[in-house]
Parts: structure tokens; C-alpha cells; sequence
């Protein structure tokens, strides 16, 4: 759960989200998940947020059946692929949620 003020101290990041889904073609569903994990799991270091934003892309999309390779969610928030590799499972547990067992 996030708090009213992270959303406001957030609005940039928030933006990069919605250009990062936008590129993406996300559908509402997987936009408000990401938004809800990022503002969920949001790190204090200012040079984490970006990583945080990637993997909270590419969970939201998963887990509302959006999915997107990590690839594409990577180049769409400009970070590596290994990036959002690294980070998803983390944040998928952080957020007190399953990972998929494929």
C-alpha cells in the first residue's frame, strides 16, 4: 500500500510510467497494476526508481495477462534487459504477490 503523498512526490516518475506503457500499448488494467506495485515498492535511492518503474512495468503487464517480453519493457523504460531480469522477482515478492510458475 502506498500513501496519497508518494503519488504527488512521484508525479514525474509517474509520467515516465504512462510514456513507458504507452510505448508498450498496455492496456488500463496492466497500467494501474505497475503504478500500484511502483508506488507499493518505492526504493529511497533516486537512481533505483528507474529499475523499480521497469520491473513494475513488466509484472503489472504480466500479472493482468498484458505480457511483454523483458526485452521490450526494458527498452521501452530505457534500462537493460538485464535490468528488469534482475529486479521483477524481487518485486513481485516485495509486493507480497506469487510469481508465475511456468
Amino acid at each position: 500500500m502506498f500513501r496519497a503523498r508518494d503519488q504527488v512526490e512521484n508525479e514525474e516518475w509517474l509520467t515516465t510510467l504512462e510514456r513507458t506503457a504507452d510505448r508498450l500499448d498496455l492496456g488500463a488494467a496492466a497500467r494501474s497494476r505497475a503504478t500500484d506495485l511502483f508506488l507499493s515498492t518505492l526504493p529511497e535511492a533516486e537512481r533505483s526508481k528507474r529499475a523499480t518503474l521497469a520491473a513494475s512495468v513488466y509484472v503489472g503487464a504480466l500479472i493482468e495477462g498484458d505480457r511483454r517480453s523483458q526485452g521490450d519493457v526494458a527498452a521501452a523504460a530505457d534500462v537493460s534487459r538485464l535490468t528488469v531480469q534482475k529486479r521483477w522477482k524481487e518485486l513481485i515478492e516485495e509486493a507480497g504477490l506469487r510469481r508465475p510458475n511456468w
